[in-house]
């Protein structure tokens, strides 16, 4: 009996050391990084859908025969609200692509909303309009500082689960790499800029 109990702290102690060397601990804590550093994405994104009626219905006030533009804001903010967003969308590379595809078209949709803006000279003029404006600028910046920092995470994790020994660790346990941000297909073409 006394030798089982040597033999089994032995075992114990050897597991732990060989346990300790094979990154998994680590891959635990890259992993939390990551699903934090998304967290800090999702807020961003939520500050922007909450920011976006009150915009439309300034906007409105002001616009009244703007309707399309008004529905495409309004259709995207409810194409992003839509969109189960939770662990499952960062494993499922799938999933992520639809969900950047949503955020994309919401972008597109504010700036055409913006763009409207132009048109309405009292618009401009109104304080309300004026300070959704700026919190939908800085809501936008910080979106894109949220995306950069999910995206070192992704590549620290990425890279640190994809070498040896922790690659065999990860798929042990069962742990893919993570989908990371990619840009729009219209990032590719420089923007036209006219003064006509």
């Amino acid at each position: 009996m006394h030798v089982f109990k040597q033999s089994l702290i032995a075992l114990m102690l050897a597991s732990t050391l060989t346990l300790s060397g094979c990154g998994y601990n680590t891959l635990q804590v890259k992993d939390e990084a990551v699903t934090a550093a998304w967290s800090e994405v999702q807020n961003q994104y939520q500050r922007r859908a909450d920011l976006v009626p009150n915009l439309v219905n300034v906007v409105k006030g002001y616009a009244s025969h703007e309707e399309q533009v008004l529905t495409e804001v309004t259709q995207a903010r409810a194409n992003v609200a839509g969109l189960k967003v939770d662990r499952e969308v960062l494993e499922d590379p799938e999933l992520f692509q639809r969900y950047q595809e949503a955020q994309a078209q919401m972008t597109s949709a504010l700036s055409r909303l913006l763009a409207v803006t132009e048109n309405y000279p009292d618009l401009k003029a109104n304080q309300q309009f004026r300070d959704l404006q700026v919190q939908l600028e800085g809501t936008e910046n910080r979106i894109a500082v949220a995306r950069n920092r999910y995206i070192t995470t992704v590549q620290d994790f990425n890279s640190y689960a994809r070498q040896f020994p922790q690659v065999m660790t990860a798929k042990v346990i069962g742990m893919d790499t993570k989908p990371n941000f990619s840009a729009d297909q219209s990032a590719q073409k420089a923007p036209t800029v006219s003064f006509e």
